[in-house]
């Protein structure tokens, strides 16, 4: 029947008493199935981990452009870890680091939320921020978040 209509004799479920088979054209449906797996993969982009490197004696301005671009970063679904990484003598003032990602984590409370605390290792102190859900904002929510007055830092070694 199949080399009758010009088709392939696929068999769908081997293990089944008696086997089942479907008179189909195998091309196409190899075709259907990739397109599936695609869209099928496709919906499942979890949010990617982007870095920003600053330094701890960073100016305002250039701060803010870090800050902009986070923002674009979250808004699209993904993490971000902002790093400031210290040299040489600046290891003495880790207060400066501190000072910036206050400024970020209070600049970007309204997008993001703050994955634990910062963390010092070596000479880099990071902070990991990842995108607040539309279900757990309300836009009430945004404007009524208390400012993030303090933040601790975890040392490593």
């Amino acid at each position: 029947m199949a080399n009758e209509k010009g088709l392939d004799l696929v068999e769908v479920a081997p293990t089944a008493a008696p086997p089942v088979c479907r008179i189909l054209d195998y091309g196409k449906y190899r075709y259907e199935q990739t397109k599936k797996e695609k869209k099928v993969r496709s919906g499942q982009r979890s949010g990617l981990l982007k870095e920003l490197r600053v330094r701890p004696q960073v100016k305002d301005h250039d701060l803010d452009i870090k800050i902009n671009l986070a923002k674009k970063f979250i808004i699209d679904g993904d993490k971000v870890k902002i790093l400031v990484v210290f040299r040489g003598r600046q290891m003495v003032h880790p207060e400066l680091g501190i000072r910036a990602l206050q400024k970020v984590a209070n600049d970007l409370k309204g997008v993001a939320q703050l994955d634990g605390q910062p963390v010092h290792e070596g000479r880099i102190m990071s902070l990991i921020l990842s995108p607040i859900s539309a279900k757990q904002v309300q836009p009430k929510d945004v404007k009524e978040a208390p400012p993030i007055k303090e933040i601790k830092v975890k040392e490593t070694v």
